[in-house]
């Protein structure tokens, strides 16, 4: 078996990556599911001591995973809502919002793929 050599490793961390925490945007992420269809995730503000911080507002964000024929594909929307029980009645439309932006997405990646492409002779230039 062949050891890699350190130069060969890639490193942890980018060169130039900043990776210290935004002390001024810090939340506590609350899971809730009900085991089966998805999950909504509640990310409530809090101070750098880690005390809620009441000047701004919690985020809910909804989870689920799809079925393909490639596997789960996991689909993520921000669920707009001001408590918990709004956030759980409002998951199904948030989902379907996030489902209609990842097809809308996928169809203008599908289209960009599939666009002719016009190459000048002797140029290296493509217009699409």
């Amino acid at each position: 078996m062949e050891e890699s050599r350190a130069e060969d490793r890639p490193s942890p961390e980018p060169p130039g990556a900043d990776l210290a925490l935004d002390r001024a945007n810090l939340y506590l992420e609350e899971t809730f599911t009900d085991l089966k269809v998805g999950i909504v995730k509640r990310l409530t503000p809090v101070t750098p001591d880690g005390l809620p911080d009441k000047t701004r507002k919690p985020i809910f964000i909804g989870e689920t995973h799809l079925e393909t024929p490639h596997g789960p594909l996991p689909l993520q929307a921000p669920i707009p809502a001001k408590e918990l029980a709004q956030a759980f009645k409002r998951f199904p439309e948030a989902i379907e919002a996030g489902l209609r932006r990842l097809s809308a997405e996928l169809k203008k990646m599908k289209e960009e793929q599939t666009a002719p492409r016009i190459e000048t002779p002797g140029s290296r230039i493509i217009i699409p």
